[in-house]
Protein backbone atom coordinates (compact mmCIF):
# COMPACT_ATOMS: atom_id res chain seq x y z
CA UNK A 1 0.00 0.00 0.00
CA UNK A 2 1.29 3.67 -0.43
CA UNK A 3 -0.09 7.04 0.13
CA UNK A 4 -3.06 8.13 -2.23
CA UNK A 5 -4.12 4.99 -2.38
CA UNK A 6 -7.87 4.06 -1.75
CA UNK A 7 -8.57 1.65 1.15
CA UNK A 8 -10.42 -2.10 -0.28
CA UNK A 9 -14.44 -2.05 0.50
CA UNK A 10 -15.06 -4.89 2.52
CA UNK A 11 -17.12 -5.90 4.51
CA UNK A 12 -16.84 -6.69 8.17
CA UNK A 13 -18.43 -9.32 10.24
CA UNK A 14 -18.50 -7.88 14.04
CA UNK A 15 -20.73 -8.32 17.36
CA UNK A 16 -22.05 -5.66 18.86
CA UNK A 17 -23.90 -5.24 22.43
CA UNK A 18 -27.70 -4.89 22.02
CA UNK A 19 -29.44 -4.57 25.15
CA UNK A 20 -32.51 -5.58 23.87
CA UNK A 21 -31.19 -9.30 24.12
CA UNK A 22 -31.56 -10.90 26.94
CA UNK A 23 -29.61 -13.52 28.76
CA UNK A 24 -25.62 -13.63 29.46
CA UNK A 25 -24.38 -13.07 25.70
CA UNK A 26 -26.67 -10.22 25.02
CA UNK A 27 -24.42 -9.25 21.11
CA UNK A 28 -25.99 -9.46 18.11
CA UNK A 29 -24.18 -9.89 14.65
CA UNK A 30 -23.76 -6.68 12.55
CA UNK A 31 -22.00 -5.69 8.90
CA UNK A 32 -19.30 -3.12 9.35
CA UNK A 33 -18.19 -1.79 5.48
CA UNK A 34 -15.53 0.51 4.75
CA UNK A 35 -16.85 3.52 4.39
CA UNK A 36 -18.82 3.11 8.03
CA UNK A 37 -15.40 3.16 9.38
CA UNK A 38 -13.42 5.12 7.43
CA UNK A 39 -15.67 7.62 5.28
CA UNK A 40 -15.23 11.58 6.36
CA UNK A 41 -12.94 10.89 8.85
CA UNK A 42 -9.77 11.21 9.99
CA UNK A 43 -8.14 8.13 11.66
CA UNK A 44 -5.06 5.98 12.39
CA UNK A 45 -5.38 2.20 11.07
CA UNK A 46 -2.91 -0.02 12.62
CA UNK A 47 -2.71 -3.80 12.15
CA UNK A 48 -1.25 -6.18 14.07
CA UNK A 49 -0.41 -10.29 13.73
CA UNK A 50 -2.48 -11.07 16.98
CA UNK A 51 -4.93 -10.13 19.46
CA UNK A 52 -3.47 -11.39 23.19
CA UNK A 53 0.17 -11.09 21.63
CA UNK A 54 3.21 -9.78 23.61
CA UNK A 55 4.15 -6.54 21.54
CA UNK A 56 0.40 -5.90 20.98
CA UNK A 57 -0.68 -6.45 24.19
CA UNK A 58 2.58 -4.70 25.90
CA UNK A 59 2.91 -1.73 23.90
CA UNK A 60 1.27 -0.98 20.92
CA UNK A 61 -2.77 -1.17 21.76
CA UNK A 62 -1.65 0.34 24.90
CA UNK A 63 0.25 2.79 23.35
CA UNK A 64 -2.64 3.98 20.91
CA UNK A 65 -5.11 3.94 23.67
CA UNK A 66 -3.04 6.24 26.49
CA UNK A 67 -2.22 8.51 23.82
CA UNK A 68 -5.77 9.25 22.10
CA UNK A 69 -6.11 12.85 23.51
CA UNK A 70 -3.48 13.72 21.97
CA UNK A 71 -3.78 12.37 18.81
CA UNK A 72 -7.22 13.97 19.27
CA UNK A 73 -5.18 17.04 19.43
CA UNK A 74 -3.23 16.56 16.47
CA UNK A 75 -6.25 16.07 13.93
CA UNK A 76 -7.15 12.62 14.31
CA UNK A 77 -10.55 11.26 15.05
CA UNK A 78 -10.58 7.69 15.45
CA UNK A 79 -8.43 5.31 15.94
CA UNK A 80 -8.81 1.63 14.78
CA UNK A 81 -7.10 -1.81 15.69
CA UNK A 82 -7.42 -3.91 13.06
CA UNK A 83 -6.19 -7.93 13.11
CA UNK A 84 -6.86 -11.30 11.22
CA UNK A 85 -9.00 -12.39 14.38
CA UNK A 86 -12.93 -12.67 14.31
CA UNK A 87 -15.00 -10.34 16.20
CA UNK A 88 -15.45 -12.40 19.39
CA UNK A 89 -11.19 -12.48 20.24
CA UNK A 90 -11.42 -8.82 19.02
CA UNK A 91 -13.82 -8.22 21.74
CA UNK A 92 -12.57 -10.36 24.35
CA UNK A 93 -9.02 -8.62 23.77
CA UNK A 94 -10.16 -5.03 24.15
CA UNK A 95 -12.32 -5.78 27.22
CA UNK A 96 -9.29 -7.60 28.61
CA UNK A 97 -7.07 -4.42 27.88
CA UNK A 98 -9.38 -2.51 29.63
CA UNK A 99 -9.66 -0.07 25.99
CA UNK A 100 -12.06 2.38 25.49
CA UNK A 101 -10.89 4.79 23.25
CA UNK A 102 -9.80 2.20 20.17
CA UNK A 103 -11.87 0.24 18.67
CA UNK A 104 -11.12 -2.94 17.36
CA UNK A 105 -11.74 -3.93 13.82
CA UNK A 106 -12.45 -7.88 13.19
CA UNK A 107 -10.80 -9.07 9.80
CA UNK A 108 -11.47 -12.72 10.41
CA UNK A 109 -10.97 -14.26 6.98
CA UNK A 110 -8.06 -11.71 6.19
CA UNK A 111 -9.80 -10.27 3.19
CA UNK A 112 -9.34 -6.53 4.53
CA UNK A 113 -5.15 -7.31 4.95
CA UNK A 114 -5.02 -9.50 2.26
CA UNK A 115 -6.17 -6.34 -0.33
CA UNK A 116 -3.90 -4.02 1.21
CA UNK A 117 -1.37 -6.64 0.67
CA UNK A 118 -0.10 -7.05 4.08
CA UNK A 119 -1.09 -10.70 4.44
CA UNK A 120 1.77 -13.10 5.63
CA UNK A 121 1.99 -16.41 6.77
CA UNK A 122 2.90 -17.17 10.37
CA UNK A 123 3.16 -21.22 10.30
CA UNK A 124 6.04 -20.82 11.83
CA UNK A 125 4.23 -19.50 14.95
CA UNK A 126 1.14 -21.57 14.23
CA UNK A 127 -1.19 -18.90 13.62
CA UNK A 128 -1.86 -18.97 9.61
CA UNK A 129 -2.01 -16.31 7.71
CA UNK A 130 -2.05 -12.90 9.88
CA UNK A 131 -1.11 -9.56 9.03
CA UNK A 132 2.22 -7.70 8.83
CA UNK A 133 2.35 -4.92 11.25
CA UNK A 134 1.64 -1.52 10.00
CA UNK A 135 -0.24 1.65 10.61
CA UNK A 136 -1.63 4.41 8.30
CA UNK A 137 -3.01 7.94 8.57
CA UNK A 138 -6.36 7.87 6.70
CA UNK A 139 -8.34 10.48 6.03
CA UNK A 140 -11.63 9.99 4.39
CA UNK A 141 -10.61 6.69 3.09
CA UNK A 142 -7.53 7.38 1.34
CA UNK A 143 -3.90 6.39 2.95
CA UNK A 144 -2.32 9.95 3.63
CA UNK A 145 0.62 8.71 5.79
CA UNK A 146 1.98 4.81 5.37
CA UNK A 147 4.44 3.13 8.18
CA UNK A 148 5.37 -0.28 7.69
CA UNK A 149 7.31 -2.64 9.34
CA UNK A 150 10.50 -3.37 7.43
CA UNK A 151 11.06 -6.68 6.13
CA UNK A 152 7.58 -8.06 4.80
CA UNK A 153 7.95 -11.71 4.43
CA UNK A 154 6.08 -14.95 5.18
CA UNK A 155 7.46 -16.84 8.22
CA UNK A 156 9.33 -13.86 9.44
CA UNK A 157 11.88 -15.06 12.31
CA UNK A 158 11.02 -12.24 14.34
CA UNK A 159 8.67 -9.48 14.61
CA UNK A 160 9.76 -6.35 13.92
CA UNK A 161 8.19 -3.16 15.79
CA UNK A 162 8.94 0.37 15.68
CA UNK A 163 7.69 2.03 12.08
CA UNK A 164 3.96 1.35 13.38
CA UNK A 165 4.18 2.68 16.95
CA UNK A 166 2.20 4.97 18.63
CA UNK A 167 5.02 7.43 19.20
CA UNK A 168 6.11 7.48 15.11
CA UNK A 169 2.61 8.38 14.16
CA UNK A 170 2.35 11.05 16.78
CA UNK A 171 5.84 12.29 15.74
CA UNK A 172 4.98 12.36 12.38
CA UNK A 173 1.44 14.50 12.94
CA UNK A 174 3.16 16.75 15.04
CA UNK A 175 5.60 17.78 12.25
CA UNK A 176 2.79 18.36 10.06
CA UNK A 177 0.90 20.36 12.37
CA UNK A 178 4.18 22.42 13.00
CA UNK A 179 4.80 22.79 9.17
CA UNK A 180 1.18 24.32 8.36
Amino acid sequence: MKTNAKLPDVTFRTRVRDDSIEGPNPFRWQDMTTADYFAGKRVILFSLPGAFTPTCSTYQLPGFENNFEEFKANGIDEIYCLSVNDSFVMNQWAKAQGIKNVKVIPDGSGEFTRRMGMLVNKDNLGFGPRSWRYAAIVNDGVIEAWFEEPGLMDNCPDDPYGESSPETLLSYLKQAVAAE
